[in-house]
């Protein structure tokens, strides 16, 4: 078993399973003010999305840019995710094949940060992030809020 494998593939298919369970609602239940978080399952959504992308750019040495998305809509944000958690997964991968997760780069404050740190930031910063929109999605009333713990994966991964 491979951790680095199983903690990429959890957080990938978390966040995959909510905005799949989002696809239906009315943009008014997706801009839908709450108070928690950043204030919007939209708005969470789209924050997790760039957030992958803010630090992958950031590790590779590319510029940084600081945007929102265009198209919010859950089919754009969905193939936003599934970009941008690729080139995340497959820095990820390598650079825990290069033996480099302990190496460091600068971030955009000029702090040294190891790659292996930032790895394990994203997917936590994600994990906090959907625990926010788990709550919204309730708050909503949508039937069947889906369970996107990594004990649940786990189970269904092996029995399913």
């Amino acid at each position: 078993m491979d951790l680095m494998d199983r903690m990429l593939e959890h957080d990938r298919w978390a966040t995959s399973t909510l905005l799949d369970a989002s696809r239906d609602l009315s943009d008014e239940q997706l801009d839908r003010p709450f108070d928690i978080g950043l204030g919007s399952l939209r708005a969470t959504f789209g924050h997790i999305i760039v957030n992958v992308e803010f630090w992958t750019r950031l590790m590779t040495g590319q510029p940084i840019e600081y945007r929102e998305l265009a198209d919010a809509s859950i089919a754009n944000l969905t193939q936003q995710h599934v970009r941008t958690y690729a080139a995340f997964e497959a820095l990820a991968r390598d650079l825990r094949d290069d033996q480099r997760l302990d190496g460091t780069y600068l971030d955009h404050y000029e702090v040294n940060k190891s790659f292996g740190g930032t790895i394990l930031h994203v997917v936590l910063h994600n994990a906090e992030h959907r625990v926010e929109a788990v709550h919204i999605l309730q708050r909503l009333r949508l039937p069947n809020v889906p369970e996107v713990d990594h004990g649940l994966w786990d189970y269904e991964m092996h029995n399913t």
